[in-house]
């Protein structure tokens, strides 16, 4: 499972023209999936990232988290965090997951969220998207488990 943080002060993202999701001072998260992710793996990131410390304390320092800033999230799906361009100029997916095990995976991944009182919107599964981020510092972390 990888995820690419990613600190804002708004996110959201638009399907055919439509928003389907949007927030403010928060995390835009783009979210991939491999073929040995599972569950573990999911709660694992979730704990992760409530708890990841990237948001400014009184003195300007990353000290405090998501839950502590009463920050919002935009999960969006990204496959193509799994590209392999090793080898040619094109991508290989061949290690993204295929839908049968990301979307599970991905609905897992939001309702963990959503259990530890996180607001969370997301993008459209498997959807072209366009998404509109401020990104706040910057700051973009990846990671991976």
């Amino acid at each position: 499972m990888r995820v690419v943080v990613q600190r804002v002060t708004r996110a959201a993202v638009t399907v055919q023209g439509e928003t389907v999701g949007t927030i403010g001072r928060g995390l835009l998260l783009l979210v991939g999936f491999t073929d040995d992710d599972d569950e573990t793996r999911v709660a694992w990131m979730t704990d992760k990232i409530v708890g990841l410390r990237v948001f400014p304390d009184a003195d300007g320092k990353m000290n405090r988290s998501l839950s502590e800033i009463g920050g919002e999230v935009l999960v969006v799906s990204q496959f193509t965090l799994y590209g392999d361009v090793s080898r040619g100029r094109r991508p290989s997916f061949i290690h993204a997951a295929r839908p049968e095990l990301a979307i599970p995976l991905y609905e897992s991944f939001v309702s963990s969220l959503r259990a530890r009182d996180v607001h969370v919107q997301t993008g459209e599964f498997g959807a072209m998207m366009d998404v509109d981020l401020v990104n706040w510092g910057p700051v973009t972390i990846f990671i991976e488990r």
